[in-house]
C-alpha cells in the first residue's frame, strides 16, 4: 500500500506537485493521466524515492522512498520513458543486472522478449528504439517487484507493439503487484488501466475504479445530443457524451472523454466521485 498525504515538491522556487494526496492499493493497474507539466513524471520519481518531498509525505508499506532502503528497492522497478542503449545483447545484460532484484526471473524475460519478437541475443545498441524500449518493458516484468512504475512505456511503439505490450502487461504481472503506468496514449491502455487517477497540479481531480466511473458517468454513443451532457464530442455517424448516470445503465468508459470531461468540470467532478 502506497499512502501519499499532502505532498508537495518545487524545482527551486518553481512549484511542481502542491498538496497531492492518495493512496495506491496491491493487486491494481493505475493509469496517470494528466495534462502536459503537471508532475507524472514527478510523482513517479518521488514515489519511488529518486526524489524528496518538499513538504508531505509517501509511506510505501511503512517505508519513506526517499531513505532508499535495499529491502524497499528490491520490491519496486521504475522504468523511465528515455531509456539507454548497452554494448550487450539483451539476454546476458538482463540477467547480470537482475541480481540486484531476488525475484528476477530470466525465463519471464525470455517470455515476454518473444511475445514482443525480440532477439534476445542481439545487442542492445543496435536495436531500434521500439525494441530498445520493449527490451527494458520485458525486464522490468521480470524483476518480479511488488510496485512497477512505468512512464509512457508506449511511447515509441507501433501499433502491432502495443498490442503486444498490453498482452505482457495481463500476463506476467503478478496479482498483487501494484502498478502505475503514467501515459498520453490512452487509448494504448484503455482496456487495461483500473483504476484511473487524473492528476492535476494542485489536486487529483480523480481516483477511481472503472466499475465506479461507470456508475456514476454514464458514456453516450449514441446520435441524439443530450443537452445535459458534461461533455460530448462529434464522432462518425453519432456522438460520444458524457453525463451523470441516474438510471444506473451500465456503458464503457471511454478514456479521452472522461479525461475531457474531468479537466472541463473539475470541482463537478470530484463532488460526483466525493467518498466524503
Amino acid at each position: 500500500m502506497i499512502k501519499v498525504n499532502n505532498l508537495s515538491f518545487s524545482y527551486g522556487n518553481v512549484p511542481c506537485l502542491e498538496n497531492i494526496s492518495l493512496e495506491l492499493e496491491p493487486g491494481k493497474i493505475y493509469g496517470l493521466l494528466g495534462e502536459n507539466g503537471v508532475g507524472k513524471t514527478t510523482l513517479l520519481t518521488l514515489l519511488c524515492g529518486l526524489k524528496k518531498p518538499s513538504s508531505g509525505s509517501i509511506i510505501t508499506d511503512g517505508t519513506v522512498p526517499f531513505k532508499r532502503l535495499p529491502s524497499f528497492l528490491e520490491n519496486q522497478y521504475y522504468l523511465p520513458d528515455e531509456v539507454a542503449p548497452v554494448n550487450l545483447p539483451s539476454a546476458v545484460w538482463a540477467k547480470d543486472t537482475g541480481s540486484f532484484w531476488p525475484s528476477y526471473d530470466h525465463s519471464k524475460f525470455l517470455s515476454a522478449m518473444n511475445i514482443f519478437e525480440n532477439d534476445p541475443s542481439k545487442k542492445m545498441n543496435t536495436m531500434s528504439a521500439g525494441q530498445l524500449k520493449k527490451t527494458y518493458i520485458a525486464f522490468a516484468l521480470a524483476c518480479n517487484t511488488r510496485y512497477l512504475f512505468l512512464d509512457e512505456p508506449t511511447n515509441g511503439l507501433d501499433i502491432p507493439s502495443k498490442a503486444q505490450f498490453r498482452k505482457v502487461i495481463m500476463s506476467l504481472t503478478s496479482d498483487e503487484s501494484t502498478i502505475v503506468i503514467s501515459t498520453h496514449q490512452v487509448k494504448d491502455l484503455e482496456n487495461i488501466i483500473d483504476p484511473i487517477v487524473i492528476l492535476d497540479r494542485r489536486d487529483v481531480l480523480l481516483n477511481a475504479s472503472v466499475e465506479e466511473i461507470t456508475s456514476k458517468l454514464f458514456f453516450d454513443y449514441g446520435t441524439t445530443l443530450n443537452p445535459g451532457s458534461l461533455y460530448s464530442e462529434q464522432l462518425p455517424g453519432g456522438f460520444i457524451q458524457v453525463y451523470p448516470n441516474t438510471s444506473g445503465e451500465e456503458s464503457k468508459v471511454n478514456v479521452e472523454a472522461l479525461f475531457n470531461t474531468v479537466h472541463a468540470h473539475k470541482e463537478l467532478v470530484k463532488g460526483i466521485f466525493s467518498h466524503e
